[in-house]
């Protein structure tokens, strides 16, 4: 099952929570000034539970980070208490609700998650608690992160971060200074875009195979190839909201795949299977031996402990424009939470640029939030990557895919194609090999409709033998 978002909706949905939304200033007020949070009031003389969960995931840094906040609510707001659940990957905290069935009073989610826990019916949408609270989201948070947790009209979830995918490079290989003295194309301005060409030339550049060194590695995966296919004018989707099937074999998607598979597919530029066999990409890049990699924001902490390593940033390049894909998280209050003002008062207090500075800082969060995501806290001046703002700059280009149940699956049946397409020796027909994977695809998107063809031809076959 898909959930259905109207047409229309980011028009109607920005201007409904821009009316809404400005900042969590009140309760960052009340941090400051060590004043006590309201308490919730009793309803018809129902007692409210007092004690609430609060479910994260992410690495331990954040997770700490999360757990000083908990206690700061905790300290501030007297009647009710939250306990902190620690989960070290967004995917042990969903199989956790999804087998439990039961779902934390607020908790940390992924974009990815959003169709399943809306067709459950398991949230509580947070714009009217936030408009009951003075709380306005105005020009301080991303468009993309409000319409990603958003559907119907409705805010589902606070956005908490939206980081894009970008380009790591190193900065000893890829010499942007060396290359502008041959005369070589270049980026200019703030390293935030750049143009295929430029891309191209700079993986030739990079690329020493005398030294055992190679330009770029892309993960053969739908998400791998996404921002290539946008950047080129495609579409990975074959429509924005309900999708069928993929749109590999659409004229679009197919001309971009020519272009960039003339690199990903290069072997003098790319890995080897038997290289990969041995050390997987990234360890490659820690190594000082793979020029580029696309990641995301979350890859920083970990490059900044590897010593001697010199990297930056970038936008992923540009063959007709400049897309990307990201990862978009939010933070949402349960359906059936016991206690729905503590809750909502939890969430404001969380949204608070006061909060998401703390998480911030410790490196592995791109904001929602655009005033944290401007400030030192996230930018971190001095320390690598040099161009943070290329984060920031690329959200603006982040393509946001239709709601999907099962997103995993989906890259599951269609990951034997997509590897074939960047390391077959021989690629042969492109034509048919996209076509195969939009098939494949199907069988996740669409496959009462599939079954019905098949059932069809079955008919047909029969009817016409003698």
């Amino acid at each position: 099952m898909r959930t259905r978002w109207r047409a229309g909706r980011g028009v109607r949905l920005v201007g409904a929570v821009t009316a809404l939304l400005v900042t969590a200033a009140a309760l960052a007020g009340c941090e400051a000034d060590s004043g006590a949070i309201p308490t919730p009031d009793e309803s018809d003389g129902v007692p409210v539970n007092r004690t609430l969960t609060f479910a994260v995931f992410g690495h331990e840094e954040e997770r700490a980070a999360y757990q000083s906040l908990v206690a700061v609510f905790n300290s501030l707001y007297d009647g009710a208490e939250f306990e902190l659940e620690s989960y070290g990957s967004r995917e042990a905290l969903m199989g956790t609700i999804r087998e439990s069935g039961e779902v934390p009073d607020v908790f940390l989610t992924s974009g990815q998650d959003l169709a399943w826990l809306s067709q459950e019916q398991l949230l509580e949408p947070v714009d009217s608690l936030l408009l009951e609270r003075g709380i306005d989201f105005g020009d301080v948070y991303s468009r993309d992160s409000v319409l990603a947790f958003s559907s119907e009209d409705r805010l589902l979830c606070m956005p908490v971060g939206i980081s894009p995918m970008v380009l790591f490079y190193n900065t000893e290989l890829v010499d942007f200074e060396k290359m502008a003295l041959r005369e070589l194309p270049v980026p200019t301005g703030e390293l935030n875009a750049w143009d295929f060409e430029e891309f191209v030339v700079a993986a030739e550049f990079a690329s020493r195979p005398r030294r055992g060194t190679r330009a770029i590695h892309v993960q053969p995966s739908i998400e791998g190839l996404a921002p290539f296919i946008y950047g080129g004018g495609g579409d990975v989707y074959n429509d924005p909201v309900t999708p069928t099937s993929l749109a590999f074999s659409s004229d679009g998607s197919r001309s971009a795949l020519e272009q960039v598979l003339t690199v990903l597919r290069d072997p003098r530029l790319t890995l080897s299977d038997v290289e990969l066999q041995r050390r997987s990409a990234l360890e490659w890049f820690k190594r000082g031996k793979l020029a580029m990699i696309p990641g995301y924001r979350d890859l920083v902490p970990q490059l900044r402990e590897v010593a001697g390593l010199q990297f930056d940033v970038i936008g992923m390049p540009a063959i007709e424009r400049n897309a990307t894909v990201g990862n978009i998280t939010g933070m949402c209050v349960s359906a059936a939470s016991g206690n729905a003002t503590a809750a909502a008062d939890f969430l404001v207090h969380m949204a608070s640029s006061v909060s998401v500075r703390r998480v911030a800082s410790e490196g592995y969060l791109v904001p929602a939030n655009l005033e944290v995501a401007l400030s030192p806290d996230f930018l971190q001046p001095g320390r690598a990557p040099d161009h943070a703002l290329a984060f920031v700059n690329a959200i603006r280009t982040i393509v946001l895919p239709p709601l999907i149940d099962d997103e995993a699956q989906l890259e599951l049946v269609v990951a034997d194609s997509l590897e074939e397409m960047l390391t077959a020796p021989i690629l042969t027909d492109l034509e048919e090999l996209t076509s195969r994977i939009d098939q494949e695809s199907r069988t996740v998107l669409d496959p009462e409709g599939l079954a019905e063809e098949e059932a069809e031809r079955e008919a047909e076959e029969e009817s016409e033998s003698p």
